[in-house]
């Protein structure tokens, strides 16, 4: 057991006030938003101990080895926990249990909790004061911040739209075949939708029956369904106007779009032949493009200046399991696997990826990841979700920091 010299101190800063939203690409600036809410409603209510456990900062042992705690462990959900998004103040999380929880930061608080009934939920995204959940009965959900009470959710609309089916059941040639003797109209998923991103005034969700569908957030319109992969998707990611789709046929597909036109291949990104690609991340300039893959590799893509051609340049063994899940801030990257544990990476030249540090401590697989950009006390906070159920919020040291930070730990009750 490692010993551990603790000094109490008290971060100078909020955990979090201001975080990005969930997907690459993304801005709101809606005074109707959940991202830029002010103030803790009366209605709100703090945890119980049960529900969210104290912890310490990360610490050095004697033996020099960094060991991680987790901040709080976000109990609620009934099912495995499926995917995080960061919007403001608020960490909003979804389970396989059909629930989706908002918690406000900083102490942590449930804000609110909605979607019961509405579906297993795999995805979800915000955009202003709307959150689009996208769901295993291959729906996308749309919900909206009630004018009445800020912690109330109400469902405004399911995807596809009922006029924008009424608009196209009528004729054959919007038919196509999705399975034998079954048809579905273009603009439904024909099954389990996986995945979705957001950038510049579009929705694009990936599923499983390997389409890739682009939908118009002003009017919730279905613009296009792209036959993308030969396999399930399991990821998506826009950003600097390429959306990038990584699927199980072990592939990374790089989508354009110009003007009017509708969106065409521009690159494909080959991955290991008969490994499943599940997680795809690009750095904030677009040069660099990450894929997990389930024999545990984390390989790096680099792009040219145009976005019209890209090249493996590196292939690191991160994880001993399969990589279900990553995220960039700065020059760190994150990489949760089904191995339960979490590594931490050191973005260097050439794209090469070195280990920083591993947090253990889910009880299950980890299966989605947020960091928030915002600095607090010399490192960042990273939000980890597993099918143990949890949500687990911890404290980053940035490089600089850990190198400089003496043998203590601080402590921090939420």
């Amino acid at each position: 057991m490692d010993l551990f010299v603790s000094e109490i101190t008290t971060p100078s800063t909020p955990l979090l006030f201001a975080a990005a939203t969930s997907t690459t690409g993304m801005s709101t600036s809606s005074s109707d938003s959940i991202c830029s809410s002010e103030g803790s409603p009366a209605t709100s209510f703090r945890f119980e101990l049960q529900d969210v456990e104290c912890h310490s900062y990360p610490s050095k042992s004697l033996s020099g080895a960094y060991s991680y705690r987790p901040l709080a462990v976000l109990s609620g959900h009934i099912g495995s926990v499926s995917c995080l998004a960061l919007c403001g103040e608020f960490i909003l999380s979804a389970s396989q249990g059909k629930d989706i929880i908002v918690w406000q930061q900083p102490d942590l608080r449930l804000f609110t909790k909605f979607g019961q009934g509405a579906g297993s939920v795999k995805a979800l995204v915000t955009v202003g004061s709307k959150v689009f959940t996208a769901h295993q009965d291959s729906r996308i959900r749309v919900w909206k911040v009630s004018r009445r009470s800020e912690n109330v959710f109400r469902l405004v609309d399911t995807l596809p739209t009922t006029k924008d089916y009424l608009g196209k059941f009528m004729k054959q040639s919007n038919y196509v075949q999705t399975r034998r003797h079954h048809k579905k109209l273009w603009i439904e998923h024909a099954d389990s939708i996986s995945c979705l991103a957001v950038y510049n005034g579009l929705v694009y969700s990936g599923s499983w029956d390997k389409t890739l569908k682009v939908w118009r957030i002003s009017d919730l319109k279905c613009l296009e369904s792209i036959k993308a992969h030969d396999d399930a998707i399991n990821a998506l990611v826009a950003c600097k106007g390429i959306v990038y789709s990584a699927s199980a046929d072990g592939k990374i597909k790089a989508w354009g779009k110009e003007g009017r036109n509708s969106h065409s291949l521009k690159g494909i990104l080959e991955g290991h032949k008969d490994v499943s690609l599940n997680s795809v991340i690009v750095s904030d300039d677009g040069k660099w493009v990450y894929g997990g893959a389930s024999d545990g590799f984390v390989m790096v893509w680099e792009g040219s200046h145009d976005f019209l051609s890209w090249k493996l340049v590196s292939e690191t063994k991160a994880h001993q399991m399969a990589v279900l899940c990553m995220c960039l801030t700065g020059e760190f990257l994150f990489s949760g696997s089904a191995d339960k544990s979490i590594r931490i990476w050191k973005r260097e030249a050439f794209g090469k990826l070195s280990k920083v540090g591993v947090i253990n401590g889910h009880e299950g697989p980890v299966k989605c990841l947020q960091a928030s950009p915002h600095n607090v006390g010399g490192g960042f906070m990273l939000y980890s979700g597993g099918l143990d159920k949890s949500v687990r919020v911890w404290w980053v040291p940035k490089q600089s920091a850990v190198q400089n930070t003496e043998e203590k730990s601080i402590s921090l009750c939420l």
